[in-house]
């Protein structure tokens, strides 16, 4: 069902009325349809009604953040209420066949945006889970205080993890200035998976779905390993690019663990084995 607030913006820019052209599959959060209005146009448009009142808006914020720090593609915002958010149809064409090292360089670029402090000025989601971003100076605290013992609370308080649980991943967030290097806080895309990697109309890099903040590069390449990884070619232009320190690949899973733990608290159970295997590992 298309909002009315969407279909008075479409007929208000001079499209006529617009109607569902295909649902699209892929999330697991929100739903996604393609729309098509009266003279030809396309957009794409997210719902759930049961999103929180700001999600989409913190959305539209991440992705007009991304647009203007010459990273990867993103598609752009055009309205947003509390259930909803208009986008920019990128219209996904076959990857060119360099994709991957276009993707690789982009993303280094995106890296360059640094801060003095990690955060960004305003909470998102991540997944539809509350991410904390205030403005901390240390890295560690940032990661240890907002990402991992948040989640391993959330967890608890809902009966996912036990109290050793718990306590074993806040050894874990204590023990991250021996675990990870010192990195800078640069602007990463927060939730970089493979899903969240596409093409546009072009067949070029295009990313969707942030969780945007400042926080630690290597935390972002660890994400884009997470479920099937990415090829190759693209973390050898990306480290040409963004060199990283030796032994990053060792150092993924704990970064990851912070996303291991959301889905946790998102899908249950069946996310409960990889987190302990984790932190047994690292406590």
């Amino acid at each position: 069902m298309i909002p009315d607030e969407v279909r008075d913006w479409l007929k208000s820019q001079g499209h006529g009325d617009a109607a569902i052209q295909q649902p699209v599959g892929g999330g697991c959060i929100n739903n996604g349809a393609r729309l098509t209005t009266a003279d030809g146009e396309n957009y794409f448009l997210k719902t759930k009604s049961s999103a929180p009142k700001d999600m989409f808006a913190r959305e539209a914020e991440g992705l007009e953040t991304l647009a203007s720090a010459n990273g990867p593609r993103v598609p752009k915002p055009f309205l947003h209420g509390e259930e909803f958010i208009l986008l920019e149809d990128m219209n996904p064409a076959r990857r060119v066949d360099d994709y991957w090292e276009k993707l690789g360089q982009k993303l280094a670029a995106l890296h360059s945006n640094v801060n003095d402090r990690f955060g960004f000025d305003y909470d998102n989601y991540l997944g539809s889970t509350p991410q904390l971003n205030p403005w901390t100076t240390d890295g560690y605290e940032f990661f240890a205080q907002h990402r991992l013992n948040y989640q391993a609370r959330l967890a608890r308080n809902s009966g996912l993890l036990q109290r050793d649980d718990v306590q074993a991943v806040e050894h874990v967030a204590w023990r991250l200035p021996e675990l990870v290097p010192e990195q800078p806080a640069a602007l990463i895309h927060g939730d970089l998976w493979s899903g969240n990697a596409i093409s546009d109309a072009d067949g070029n890099p295009a990313i969707i779905d942030p969780a945007a903040y400042y926080g630690w590069p290597e935390a972002e390449i660890g994400m884009t390993r997470l479920f099937g990884g990415f090829d190759a070619r693209f973390y050898e232009t990306f480290i040409e690019h963004h060199p990283l320190d030796a032994g990053w690949r060792d150092r993924l899973d704990i970064y990851n663990l912070y996303h291991l733990l959301n889905h946790l608290n998102i899908f249950g159970m069946g996310y409960y084995g990889q987190v302990t295997e984790i932190v047994q590992r690292y406590a």
